[in-house]
Order: structure tokens, then C-alpha cells, then sequence
């Protein structure tokens, strides 16, 4: 009876629909049910419904109950429309606003788009690059030392994202990446590029924060510009070039701008170790950059040897002790690795930059000296002779299993010359003259600066870096150490040798100084993302393939270095010590 009442009343009023639906025409919504030539889209019908005056007087609920709800639809219009970016409509049998609970949809009408960030994100657009989760493994006070202090205080913490686990992989000691890590995922004189196989752990497709990409070979700048001051000073008062006429002004410019870049670059990388330790680690397990953490310290060294005579002409001895200690820690810590016998053994991380590691013993000897000091400076001179000899024949030999020598001619090799020509004039004033032991080591350097500039071709190709201010220092100790020997041997040939080398010396910083300025207000690009630090815990996992892998194919070779990963000595025993 009463489903008879109910047809009745439909055929006489055709027009009642349920409240849940409206009737309307498809032509009242542009883009609706229809397919226009080029427009294909994906139609999300959100329907919004409210219930009836008799729904209200049934309800079991007071009136002021009410409550909105939304079901949303998606309906293809063609077999791809699923890939397209959808469009939103709404419907409603009462004109009334979007409802507030489906934030972030936009309406039939007006020219809003639709939101892409909710919540504190909708405030900020630009909220997801400015706190980058990926970064926080780097961060000092995000990673796991945070952790650990709200443990401490009884404040709960949050599971450890899985981007974000460095150090966690139960074959890797302490955190610290084994150094064959380091040589299958970078490549380059440096190893400082990417191999394309590898995948980094930062976002490569954005700027990185500046600290990040603050590396320790910055401090090569303060190298270069300290030794200039300490060759000026040597022009000044050295009595060969006496007929220069050099005013002791432009040391005194030199050392004071030295000055200043040493207390820059070091605030600056101490701002790196409290607030990105984890950088600073990579950095110094890298072995490459390793070597670069003797630059802060051979820098000081060279302030004190280029001291203006008006401003100080006697030092305090304590000084040498403060500064020669670092290096007494670095040494015992990196030379024990060579002899170790380990992943980190000399001769398979032996690389043109570790004479880095072996001239600060000669400047040292040479500042000791100049002091009046004794032991100490032989005591260092006899320590990096003895290093210094057995780096230059591994550096000779090119042995298979030295990773990080570069093929090719580089800016690198010019350290070559730096270790013999200081420690000329290191033990010319050990023994209180250029004597037969001094012009030896003077003439070693001086046919390795020849031999490395008449092929000065072969250096052309390499991009620019930061650390090509420490391959300078080599060439003004050569100049620095002729001009010393055209004292003891005055001729014509020593002076004017003097002269050519301090011009090429001086062109050389000059240059360096030209370019270090375009790439930083020019080009914009002086410290770009560092990748040595970004590499991965593990290396990527091989691509399966449905045929055989053919000899010599790049697969194979993925397959052969990860299973030469986790195969043999995945502990780096030295690296943590």
C-alpha cells in the first residue's frame, strides 16, 4: 500500500528527487561529463548534503546537532584520466559556503587553486625546504645527541626516521664509513664528484645550507695569502734582493690580511663543528681531506714566521709548544694508520695531498729554529724526513692499490715541491747555514718545480676549487727558498732566479685571488654542494637483469665493488681509534 502511495507520487510530481541528490544540468558546470578536444581530466564530484526538516524531527538528536558531511567521487572520463591533474566540483541543495572540512579543495567558482600544504605548512609554502628532514642527520643537536639529552631528561622522542640513520649499520664501528666507501662511491684527483652510479643522502637538485658546504680545504686560502706575507718580509730584509727596495708596508698589509682570513675561515668552521658535527666527521675520515685539517695550524705557523718586524721582532717560545702540539696529535693519529697495515695503510690512500701532513714537521722545524730553539725543531725534522721518504717513493711507485692518485697531471702535484724546499730552510737554520744538507734538499725541490712546470699544458681541463690555494704555498716557499740561497751563493744566476720565481709566485695568488672573486660575486658558485660528505652508508643495490651479464659490463662491475663491500674488512678499525 504505502510503495503504491510512494509511485503515485512520483508520476504526479515527476520533479521530487531525494534530498541527497539535485538534479542538474550538465551544461551549468563547464567541463563537466563532457570531453573537449585536448582537455581530458579527471572530474572529482564532492557532494555535500544536510538532513531534512522530517530527518531532524525523527532524529533521535537535538537540532542543534547538525552536521555536514562530504563524499567525494572520482570518476575518469577517459581509460588515462587517472594520470591528469583533477579537477573539483561541488554540489549542494542549499547555497552555502565550501564547508570548512574539506580544507584545501577549490570550489566551481573564482580563480583559487587548490592548497598543497595543510596545517603550519599552509602559512609558509616553502616550510618543506627550509626544514628538510634530510638535513637533520647532519645536525649536531637533531641526530642522535638530541636523542640521547631528551632521554636523559625523561621527555619522550621520536622513532629515528629511516633517512636520517647514519652510523646505525651494525658492520660500520662508530658511524665511521670504511674508506673503501669512500673510493667506490667518489671519484676524481679529490674525490670530490659522484660516481653515476651512487646515490647521495642530501638533495642534489637544491642549494644545500652554507655551512654544509663549508669545507675544511678553505683554509687552503689562508695558506696561500700567509705565505705570500712571509715572502714579502723575506724581500724586504734579505740582502741579495736589497736592490728591490721593497718598503716592509706590503708585508705588513699581507700579514694583516692574513690575519683576518685565519679568524673568518676559523669562526666559520667552528660554527660548522658545533652545529654540523657529523659533516665535520665525514670530512675527516675522508682520505683526502684528512690532510687538509693540518692547514689550520701550518697557517698559524706561517703568521708567526711573517710577523712584521715592527710588531714583534722576539717570540715567546711557549708559542711553538702551543702550536706544535696539534700537530704531534694528528701525526701519531694518521701516520699509525700507515703502518697499520689497514684499510687506511699508506700505500693504498697515498695521494699528492698527504704532503700536506709532512710539511707542517719542516715548518715547524723552521719556526723553532728562528726562535732559538734546539731539540724540538731537529726532533720534527727528523720525524717528517722520515715520512717524507717513504711518501715520495710510494708517490713514485703508482702501486695498484693506490686509489686516490690521479692519472693525470693536476694542481696537487705542485706539493711536491713544498716538503724539500722548507726543509732546506728549515735545516739551513738548524745549523746556522745553507750548508751541503740545506742546497740538497733546495736543489730536490728545484728540479721538481721545473719538472712539473714544463708541463703546464697538461694542467688545463680541471674545475675550480677552493683547495687550489694550498697547491700555491709550494711555489712561494720554492721563491722563498731561493732567495735564501742567492744569500749564501750571491750571483747573478740566484737573483735572478729569485726574482722569476717570486713573479710566478706572485702572478699564481694573483690569479687564484681573480678567480676565487667572479666564482663567488660573479658566478655565484665558490662553495657548491659538497659531495664528498653526502655519500651513502651502502652502495646502491644492483639493477636486475633478465639476460646474461656480459664481460666487462658496468652491472657486473656494480655487483663486483658491493660484494667487495660487504665481503672483505667492513670494519674500519683505524678510523675509529
Amino acid at each position: 500500500m504505502e510503495m503504491g502511495e510512494y509511485a503515485t507520487s512520483r508520476s504526479q510530481d515527476p520533479e521530487v528527487v531525494p534530498s541527497l541528490l539535485e538534479v542538474i544540468s550538465s551544461k551549468d558546470i563547464a567541463g563537466f561529463d563532457t570531453i573537449a578536444e585536448g582537455n581530458k581530466s579527471i572530474i572529482n564530484v564532492s557532494i555535500s548534503f544536510s538532513p531534512t526538516a522530517n530527518e531532524m524531527e525523527d532524529a533521535s538528536e537535538p537540532a542543534h546537532s547538525e552536521s555536514i558531511e562530504s563524499i567525494s567521487l572520482s570518476m575518469p572520463v577517459t581509460p588515462t584520466g587517472h594520470l591528469l591533474t583533477p579537477r573539483k566540483v561541488f554540489f549542494s541543495d542549499h547555497q552555502q559556503d565550501t564547508p570548512k572540512s574539506v580544507t584545501g579543495i577549490e570550489g566551481i567558482s573564482g580563480n583559487s587553486t587548490p592548497h598543497k600544504y595543510f596545517g603550519s605548512q599552509a602559512r609558509s609554502p616553502h616550510g618543506d625546504r627550509l626544514r628538510d628532514p634530510r638535513f637533520d642527520s647532519f645536525k649536531t643537536w637533531s641526530g642522535k645527541l638530541e636523542r640521547q639529552l631528551s632521554h636523559l631528561r625523561g621527555k619522550p622522542t621520536d622513532p629515528e626516521p629511516e633517512h636520517s640513520r647514519l652510523g646505525n649499520d651494525p658492520e660500520i664501528s662508530d658511524g665511521v664509513l670504511p674508506v673503501d666507501r669512500y673510493f667506490d662511491a667518489l671519484e676524481g684527483p679529490e674525490l670530490d664528484t659522484l660516481r653515476p652510479t651512487e646515490e647521495l643522502m642530501l638533495p642534489d637538485d637544491k642549494t644545500w645550507p652554507f655551512l654544509l658546504r663549508f669545507s675544511i680545504s678553505s683554509f687552503g686560502i689562508c695558506l696561500g695569502v700567509s705565505s705570500q706575507a712571509i715572502l714579502w718580509k723575506t724581500l724586504a730584509t734579505s740582502t741579495s734582493t736589497s736592490f728591490l727596495h721593497i718598503s716592509p708596508i706590503v708585508n705588513l698589509v699581507l700579514w694583516s690580511i692574513s690575519v683576518a682570513l685565519v679568524i673568518i675561515v676559523s669562526l666559520t668552521y667552528a660554527l660548522k663543528l658545533i652545529f654540523y658535527f657529523e659533516a665535520v666527521r665525514r670530512e675527516y675520515y675522508h682520505p683526502i681531506r684528512v690532510n687538509f685539517f693540518f692547514a689550520p695550524f701550518i697557517a698559524l705557523l706561517f703568521l708567526l714566521l711573517g710577523v712584521p718586524p715592527s710588531i714583534a721582532t722576539n717570540l715567546p717560545h711557549a708559542l711553538w709548544y702551543v702550536f706544535m702540539t696539534p700537530f704531534l696529535c694528528l701525526e701519531l693519529k694518521i701516520y699509525g694508520q700507515w703502518m697499520s697495515g689497514g684499510q687506511r695503510r699508506l700505500s693504498k690512500v697515498a695521494n699528492p695531498s698527504n704532503h700536506l701532513s709532512v710539511v707542517g714537521n719542516f715548518v715547524g722545524a723552521l719556526l723553532g729554529a728562528s726562535m732559538g730553539l734546539k731539540e724540538g725543531p731537529l726532533f720534527f725534522f727528523a720525524v717528517g724526513l722520515a715520512h717524507y721518504t717513504v711518501l715520495f717513493v710510494t708517490l713514485y711507485q703508482r702501486l695498484p692499490t693506490n686509489a686516490t692518485l690521479p692519472k693525470e697531471l693536476h694542481p696537487v702535484f705542485f706539493l711536491f715541491v713544498a716538503a724539500p724546499s722548507v726543509a732546506s730552510m728549515a735545516w739551513a737554520k738548524i745549523q746556522g747555514s745553507f750548508d751541503y744538507g740545506a742546497r740538497i734538499a733546495y736543489f730536490i725541490a728545484l728540479f721538481l718545480y721545473f719538472s712539473l712546470a714544463v708541463r703546464i699544458n697538461f694542467f688545463r681541463g680541471f674545475r675550480f676549487s677552493l683547495a687550489w690555494w694550498a697547491y700555491t704555498f709550494p711555489m712561494t716557499g720554492a721563491a722563498i727558498a731561493t732567495i735564501r740561497y742567492s744569500n749564501e751563493v750571491p750571483s747573478w744566476v740566484s737573483q735572478i732566479l729569485a726574482m722569476v720565481l717570486t713573479a710566478v709566485a706572485t702572478l699564481v695568488v694573483t690569479a687564484l685571488l681573480v678567480t676565487t672573486l667572479l666564482h663567488a660575486f660573479v658566478f655565484r658558485n665558490l662553495f657548491p654542494n659538497d659531495i664528498a660528505i653526502a655519500i651513502s652508508d651502502r652502495p646502491p643495490k644492483p639493477r636486475k637483469r633478465w639476460f646474461p651479464l656480459r664481460s666487462g659490463s658496468s652491472d657486473k662491475k656494480e655487483i663486483e665493488n658491493y660484494l667487495k663491500f660487504v665481503t672483505t674488512e667492513p670494519k674500519d678499525l683505524e678510523g675509529s681509534v
